[in-house]
């Protein structure tokens, strides 16, 4: 909603701003020469890149405009998901973890996780780095080594339809030059015409300039910039997991290496350290194993 928010005053602005200097708003009511930018546009963004490129595209469009990156709630059980498999990795035999990580869909840990079962690119990163942990033959920094290289693959992934549209914003000028150019050539066919079509027809193909390094500057550009923010929020949990699982190689229990991926999250989402605790401890969340059986009841204590 706020993207489109901004593009209406953009509009706005340019529009109210025009026909304050008393400028006709007729006159930029010229479909043909905005046919030929954006049809040209289109037509190219299809020729340099790949049909998985042109659909992603789409799909990070769809996410900027509705702010699909996630929240609070997601980081909470992102950081619960990676505490229950750290407790289980401390106080389980491998064959029990493998178990988790071989089949998320049926592990009890990740069931109580939704939003990161719901994730399978990510779901399928925590539990490559959990097997090799549990393989036991790799060094910390080799695995930091290779995360860093997946992590970088990620990320240049899925920033593709960011680097697709800023090439697209780039040509958008020339395009609009050449919608004005193909305007003059049909004024020039007219020259015998009356002044005043004549003037139509050259104001009509400066038109085509205006549209072209508008919509570059204007529209498409700020938009591949959302894209771009969007992108980069949606591939961070990649680097909590990566802090986390880190700081357990090296020693750190469950809840201290929670709280190096919990320093990841960027302020505006990042839970506090009180609520990350609840979460993952003594929160209705938490996962419950064989490890850390359940407390007993006061008055069976008693």
């Amino acid at each position: 909603m706020l993207s489109f928010v901004g593009i209406f005053i953009t509009v706005a602005a340019l529009l109210g701003g025009f026909a304050a200097m008393g400028g006709h708003l007729a006159v930029l009511m010229q479909p043909w020469e905005f046919v030929i930018i954006m049809g040209t546009a289109v037509g190219t963004f299809i020729v340099a890149n790949p049909w998985k490129t042109v659909v992603d595209t789409g799909v990070a469009c769809m996410q900027a405009i509705t702010g699909a990156v996630p929240g609070e709630r997601y980081y909470l059980d992102l950081l619960g998901a990676l505490h229950a498999l750290m407790r289980e990795l401390r106080g389980k035999g491998r064959n029990e973890v493998e178990a988790h990580i071989d089949d998320p869909s049926s592990s009890e840990i990740f069931k109580a996780f939704p939003s990161v079962l719901a994730d399978p690119a990510l779901l399928q990163f925590i539990c490559d780095y959990v097997r090799l942990i549990i393989m036991g033959n790799a060094r910390t920094h080799e695995i930091e080594a290779l995360m860093d290289e997946e992590i970088h693959t990620i990320v240049k992934s899925k920033l593709t339809p960011y680097h697709a549209l800023v090439t697209v914003s780039e040509a958008l000028p020339a395009l609009g030059i050449v919608a004005a150019v193909l305007g003059v050539i049909k004024a020039m066919g007219a020259l015998d015409q009356s002044p005043k079509l004549l003037g139509g027809f050259i104001g009509a193909a400066l038109v085509g300039t205006f549209a072209g390094i508008f919509l570059s500057y204007g529209i498409i550009s700020p938009f591949a910039l959302k894209i771009k923010m969007t992108r980069e929020k949606k591939c961070r949990p990649y680097i909590i997991v990566k802090q986390t699982l880190l700081a357990f190689m090296n020693g750190a229990m469950p809840q201290i290496a929670v709280e190096h991926g919990r320093k990841m999250i960027a302020s505006g989402e990042r839970p506090s350290i009180d609520v990350v605790e609840n979460e993952t401890i003594a929160g209705p969340k938490a996962v419950v194993t064989e490890a850390e059986p359940k407390a007993a009841p006061k008055a069976a204590r008693a």
